[in-house]
């Protein structure tokens, strides 16, 4: 059974879930552009394979595909693969499990935080953006 004062507003909580699950990476987007060396810098630090690749690719998910997101375009195969993005960033950012204490907790409580943010962009590619994006325009 739905619940009537949410169906009301759908569309508009669709938006506020697209804004807020993207503000985050919008800004780190915007930060790793403006400091990219220093972005190439910390995916060498991370191992991560071709570091500069690693370097414009996080550019490109959180500050542009992140922007489209809040605006709704192409938002259920991008919120999927925005998904995988996330998973990727947790297993190669926050390997906890090769830690100890309190780097151990503090990357634990990121990891998770990755995976609630994958939640949310599930249900976004599950529900769609709703009348409030250029999806629906």
């Amino acid at each position: 059974m739905r619940h009537a004062l949410l169906e009301g507003q759908r569309d508009i909580i669709l938006l506020l879930a697209r804004i807020l699950l993207m503000t985050l990476f919008v800004l780190a987007g915007w930060g790793k552009l403006n400091g990219f060396e220093g972005t190439v810098g910390y995916m060498t630090s991370l191992g991560a394979p071709m570091p500069t690749l690693a370097a414009a690719v996080a550019v490109i998910m959180e500050f542009v595909i992140g922007i489209v997101l809040i605006l709704g375009f192409y938002t259920r195969p991008l919120a999927l693969l925005f998904a995988l993005f996330v998973l990727g960033t947790a297993l190669i950012g926050h390997p906890f499990w090769n830690m100890v204490d309190p780097e151990r907790s503090a990357n634990m409580t990121q990891f998770l935080k990755n995976l609630s943010i994958i939640g949310g962009l599930l249900a976004l590619a599950v529900s769609g953006p709703g009348r409030y994006s250029l999806d629906r325009r």
